[in-house]
């Protein structure tokens, strides 16, 4: 028995006339009526008796149509899920993302606009510091990835950049810079600086130091702070000055006070990894959404 011969039963049983039914289907009635035949040669019972003007069911008939219209209306059912699922509509999204990347408006925007396109896929969000994010999405606990990029390849991942993102003096409110509009970073060369761990942060830490020492001075690391929030509150407390992504502004803390940077300046690089194989159609859905840059 295959799965025609269910729908053939069915639409002669709703129309109760065979020549109706092979119309419905789009098929000649001489091959609708020898596919029942079959059919009831295999159950070995009638399921119609026919009639000069049409058809209808006998008990057996009855007994088996209760039986099939479940069938056939899971295998549809079935069908336009693996479709769904094909296209990406269903299904599941795990993505990483470090704490500063995630006051990225990149970020918010991507996630926001993908929950409204595709409500049906389980969206799962995790935030991780750079090593583990890598770490997961090799060993595919992850499908994507937000990160700050470093200037090593990333070996077996595709890497989508986005807009470098301008950084900012993050200092004390009291402290006797805060009263300037601008900075130059060698105004901070004496200053103690709360900084990300350089194996937490693949860029920032090395955007950072780098660009302190384009302007001639080795920044002085008094603290560091594995999360883009405890920098910021180990500024307000006074334990030193920071530089963090334009991004964190977002982040109030009182006894904060952010100053753009004149002259030479880091910036912070944010980026999509995935695999480089592998992708399923809701990974492919999220990369559509990513800003042309």
């Amino acid at each position: 028995m295959e799965l025609r011969h269910i729908r053939y039963f069915l639409a002669v049983a709703e129309e109760q006339n065979f020549t109706r039914a092979a119309k419905r289907m789009g098929i000649g009635q001489p091959p609708l009526s020898q596919q029942i035949r079959d059919l009831e040669t295999e159950i070995g019972a009638p399921l119609f008796r026919r009639h000069p003007h049409g058809a209808s069911l006998t008990p057996a008939g009855s007994a088996f149509m209760a039986e099939v219209q479940p069938i056939l209306a899971a295998t549809i059912r079935a069908k336009e899920a693996a479709l769904r699922a094909y296209r990406g509509e269903e299904g599941s999204l795990a993505l990483g993302f470090t704490a500063s990347a995630a006051f990225n408006p990149v970020v918010t925007t991507m996630v926001r606009a993908f929950r409204r396109r595709w409500p049906g896929v389980l969206l799962s969000l995790g935030e991780l510091n750079t090593m583990r994010l890598l770490q997961d999405i090799r060993e595919e606990k992850l499908d994507a990835i937000f990160i700050r990029p470093g200037e090593d390849e990333l070996d077996g991942l595709l890497l989508k950049r986005f807009a470098d993102e301008p950084m900012l003096i993050a200092l004390p409110t009291e402290h006797r810079l805060a009263k300037h509009e601008t900075l130059r970073l060698v105004e901070l060369a004496k200053e103690p600086f709360v900084l990300y761990p350089p194996a937490l942060g693949l860029s920032l830490h090395h955007e950072i130091v780098s660009a302190c020492r384009r302007c001639g001075f080795e920044p002085i690391a008094a603290q560091a702070a594995p999360q883009i929030v405890s920098v910021i509150n180990l500024v307000a407390a006074e334990l030193g000055v920071s530089i963090v992504p334009a991004s964190a502004t977002q982040i109030k803390v009182k006894g904060v006070v952010y100053r753009p940077i004149e002259g030479i300046a880091p910036v912070a690089k944010l980026g999509l990894a995935t695999r480089r194989s592998g992708h399923s159609a809701a990974i492919e859905n999220f990369l559509r959404l990513a800003p042309k840059c």
